[in-house]
This record gives C-alpha cells, structure tokens and sequence, in this order.
C-alpha cells in the first residue's frame, strides 16, 4: 500500500480555491478506515484523527479521551497510520489531532513521525486542556502540574515551523484569541461544546440560534487578528446539516468540523434501524422444524 501524499502548498491552494468560489470548507473526524472512506467520498476536505474518534467508534462518548485510560497520542499515531491512511484516495487530507500536554514524548519527533506516515496537518485538540471550566478545582490542578493551553499554542507554531498546516482549536473566547494571535494557525475552529444527539451526546438546552450567535461573537474578533484565516464552526446544536447550514447562513464562518454528525450519531441510527428489521425477521414455513 502506497499513501498518497500531498504538501501544505497544495492544501492551503485547495482551500483558497474553495474560498474563492464561495464554497465552504468541510473538515470531519473518523475512527475507523471505513468511516475516513465514505467522508473523503462525500467530499470532505479533511480528515481528523484523534483518540476521542477512535474511543467513539468503541461506543464511548468521545470525552473519554479526557481520562487516564490510554497514552492518546500513540493510538492516534497507530490507527492514524494503520486504519486512516491506507484507506485514503488522496482527495481530502489527514490531520493528526495531538496532545501536547504529553509527558513522555518530544512533540518534535511526533510531527516528524507524522509526515513521515504522510501526515500534512496537526491540531491541539486530543485533549485540550480548554475543554476544562477554568473556575474548576480540576483545572487549577492540571495547570499547576504543568498541564498547559501554552504548550498547545507551542505545538501550532512548531507544526507551522515544520511547514504543516495547522488547525487549532478552543472552546472559549479568551483560549480562542491566545491561539491566533500566537500561534498565527491556517485554521481555526471555535468548538462550541460537545454535540448533542445521539446515545452519548449532551444536549445542554441550547439552540441553533444561540450556537449561531455565540461562535459568531468569537469569530468576528478572532478575523481582526488575521485576516487570512480559515474560520470553521463545530459542536453544541449543530448536530444535523440543517443545523449546519444555519451556522453558514448566520455567521462569517469559512466552513464547518463534523464530528459526532458524520460519524457516531448515523452509525448509531443506521445500524440499530437495519439491525432491527432483521431481527423482526421469522420463518414463513409453519411447517419448517416438523419431525425433527
């Protein structure tokens, strides 16, 4: 099996392609070959792999990743280069969501594993410590023990000095201007909170409207630090492609990341729906098993 392989230039060239032509960009997160398949299929840009994919595609909210019950960035290293790649046509790219809050690893060396797989891309989200409430006893501790959202704007420039394209990420508005700002990534998502629906969703309470409205507030600030910037929404009420739709249609973002949409809530629907009927299925012979 050979990858197929492309370079930041001809990515960042895509992208500006589309954005000129007034079509959105269409990142999506997968844990498994099959689902990176059907996405890149559909048409989706990007590809995302992270442990919180692949922990979902285990049937676990994709929060686990949050707990002490894996090294993240090892299995997103192996499924990334065992199950994403080989399943890959070359029409959307791989982006390595990473942690880089991890202990044990010199991030240098990751990325260069990365692009060595034939991986272009790298986001901080698997896990960001802005998942954490900042008002939170757990996260005094965590950043206390060096647990930082300053060695995940370190990772972007790295990622950037490594000639990456780089797609960061945060959950609220102060992490979200840091990042730019600092970092300087080709992409941003504001993640809006964990997507509702489905079996291991949260739903908050919250409207499309209210999603719609607050990712807006961020990315109007967030396009006064840099102009050129690829803007995308994720997460909260945006669960459905209606839902998607509303944020394109009542806010200046450049695109949107799928996650949960593309991935876990249709699996679930599909394979409960199909299996099911076959379940409800009998024999039609009343006489099938007589004499036996």
């Amino acid at each position: 099996m050979i990858v197929p392989r492309t370079t930041r230039k001809e990515i960042m060239e895509k992208l500006g392609r589309k954005r000129r032509e007034g079509k959105p960009v269409f990142i999506a997160s997968a844990g498994s070959g099959l689902v990176a398949q059907l996405l890149e299929e559909a048409g989706a840009d990007c590809i995302n792999t992270f442990s919180g994919a692949r922990l979902r595609g285990n049937g676990m909210g994709t929060m686990a990743m949050l707990w002490p019950i894996l090294d993240s960035n090892a299995q997103t290293l192996r499924y990334t280069e065992e199950d994403i790649l080989p399943a890959m046509r070359g029409k959307a790219f791989v982006c390595a969501c990473l942690n880089a809050n991890d202990p044990l690893k010199d991030m240098r060396a990751v990325l260069r594993r990365c692009l060595d797989m034939g991986v272009p891309s790298v986001s901080n989200i698997g896990p960001s410590i802005s998942y954490v409430d900042k008002d939170s006893q757990v996260y005094r501790v965590l950043t206390q023990s060096g647990i930082t959202f300053d060695e995940e704007i370190a990772l972007m420039k790295l990622g950037r000095e490594m000639d990456m394209v780089t797609i960061a990420l945060a959950f609220d508005e102060e992490d979200s201007l840091r990042m730019v700002e600092e970092a300087q990534p080709d992409i941003f998502c504001f993640h809006a909170g964990t997507t509702k629906g489905g079996r291991r969703g949260f739903d908050s309470g919250e409207t499309i409207e209210e999603t719609a409205q607050r990712t807006e507030e961020v990315i109007r600030k967030l396009r006064a630090l840099k102009e050129d910037i690829f803007l995308v929404a994720h997460g909260a009420a945006m669960e459905t492609p209606e839902d998607a739709q509303f944020i394109l249609d009542h806010t200046s973002c450049d695109g949107f990341w799928t996650g949960s949409s593309t991935e876990r809530i249709p699996i679930e629907r599909a394979v409960s729906e199909t299996a099911r009927r076959f379940a409800a299925l009998g024999f039609r012979n009343p006489r099938r098993g007589e004499g036996a």
